[in-house]
């Protein structure tokens, strides 16, 4: 069953170690991620998560909330190579969505997705997303409204 842990000194090692191939620019580094959470620690909107499956770490997300806009967003997600194609993914976003609606703190949630990742658009899309109309860093915003 997938679930969402944060991240501690027992998971930090794993999710640093967790890579992509080098070819692949979908996903910024985990370390540059945690990074970025640190950065805006203050802030207190952005929130890193191990994404187990039971009691095994299978990836990555990285969420930012928008309070005034009532929006979550899905700011990363990253699954290692040896995890891909197991439904992970889906059922991580799955279950992002129904934390989303249950919270009745978001009226929506938002994330990026690269045009030339045909996997991650076709889960999207098959979650209910639909494009904003909006570009950003050369991605299509998309949005599920809750």
């Amino acid at each position: 069953m997938i679930r969402f842990k944060g991240i501690t000194e027992e998971n930090f090692d794993d999710i640093i170690k967790m890579k992509r191939p080098d070819d692949e620019k979908f996903v910024a580094p985990n370390a540059v991620s945690l990074a970025q959470a640190w950065l805006y620690r203050d802030n207190g909107d952005v929130f890193p998560f191990a994404v187990y499956n039971d009691d095994t770490i299978v990836g990555f997300m990285l969420l930012e909330e928008e309070a005034e806009d009532s929006t979550l967003i899905l700011w990363r997600i990253m699954f290692p190579p040896e995890h891909e194609n197991k439904g992970y993914g889906t059922a991580a976003v799955k279950l992002l969505i129904k934390y989303a609606k249950e919270s009745g703190r978001y009226q929506r949630l938002t994330l990026i997705c690269s045009p030339e990742n045909i996997v991650a658009r076709h889960i999207y899309d098959k979650l209910g997303f639909l494009p904003t109309g909006q570009i950003r860093y050369g991605d299509v915003e998309m949005e599920l409204i809750l």
